[in-house]
């Protein structure tokens, strides 16, 4: 979400979560504050604030996380008037896999207000276990979904989740996705970032697209950690303004790459401006029965 209000007018997003009373909890306001992103944190006094070790490699990355406060979340935080007045103002919602671990039922009273308010609900896979150990509460939010993020690392604990033990193709598995279950109006977008490019599919197409990818340098790169999170943040920025999807896509890139040349999941210090320069896709028809 700082990635999305960098790009974005004063006071156009909020961040609502669980932290601690303690000092990685200022950090997080601190980091939000520089962004220009409003927080609105459940602060749980007997938690510490949720953390994680990252270790960097020239192969890849490793982490491991201490949820700490995060996984106390409560939807009794979302239900207070405050808080609730908040969720009834926005016009688009994005959730991440990783809250499943949380409060299951805030995911769930978010995305049915969507629905029966005719708004946006987004979410991300965020990771492979999550596809893995949440499948059933992602079987029953992903009719609500109407924009889904992926990347090629969840599909095959997606594909088997789903029931498509044998998919194995980011493309295939897309084109499933935006003719999954839907509730409400309107189809489903399906985003998807790979190593063949970003593939994006919707439910109103018999295609899915294949947009290439700007790829940094690796004598540029710093540090892989939140590249993903860039991406979403970018796309989501020009989806809340109505833009298209090639500027969404090439937006999402674009804000990727510059947190591929930073340390942690973090942004340039100086002011950012996205322009977008024209961006096509490869048209594709995958075969469903592979």
């Amino acid at each position: 979400m700082r990635g999305a209000q960098l790009l974005l007018p004063p006071d156009s997003a909020v961040f609502i979560g669980a932290v601690g009373k303690d000092e990685n909890a200022s950090k997080l306001r601190m980091a939000a504050e520089k962004a220009g992103l409003r927080t609105e944190y459940m602060v749980n006094p007997a938690k510490q604030t949720g953390t994680c070790a990252l270790l960097v490699t020239k192969k890849g990355n490793s982490m491991v996380a201490d949820l700490g406060a995060a996984e106390t979340y409560n939807i009794a935080h979302l239900q207070s008037p405050h808080i609730w007045r908040i969720i009834e103002h926005a016009r688009i919602y994005y959730i991440t896999g990783f809250f499943f671990a949380a409060s299951p039922e805030t995911i769930r009273a978010v995305a049915k207000h969507s629905v029966e308010n005719n708004k946006t609900f987004t979410m991300n896979i965020s990771a492979p276990f999550v596809a893995t150990k949440f499948s059933s509460q992602l079987i029953e939010i992903l009719p609500y979904v109407d924009v889904l993020f992926g990347s090629h690392f969840e599909t095959p604990a997606l594909s088997s989740a789903l029931g498509l033990t044998s998919c194995d193709d980011d493309r295939v598995l897309v084109k499933h996705l935006t003719r999954w279950q839907k509730t409400g109006p309107g189809t489903r977008l399906v985003v998807f970032t790979t190593n063949g490019g970003v593939v994006v599919g919707s439910g109103d197409s018999e295609n899915v697209f294949v947009y290439d990818i700007t790829k940094v340098p690796k004598n540029e790169i710093v540090d892989a950690n939140g590249a993903g999170d860039g991406f979403v943040g970018g796309f989501l920025a020009q989806m809340m303004q109505g833009r298209t999807v090639d500027v969404c896509v090439e937006a999402g890139n674009w804000l990727a790459s510059l947190v591929l040349r930073q340390r942690g999941a973090s942004y340039p210090d100086s002011d950012v401006a996205f322009v977008p320069r024209g961006l096509t896709a490869l048209k594709v028809n995958p075969d469903l029965e592979t």
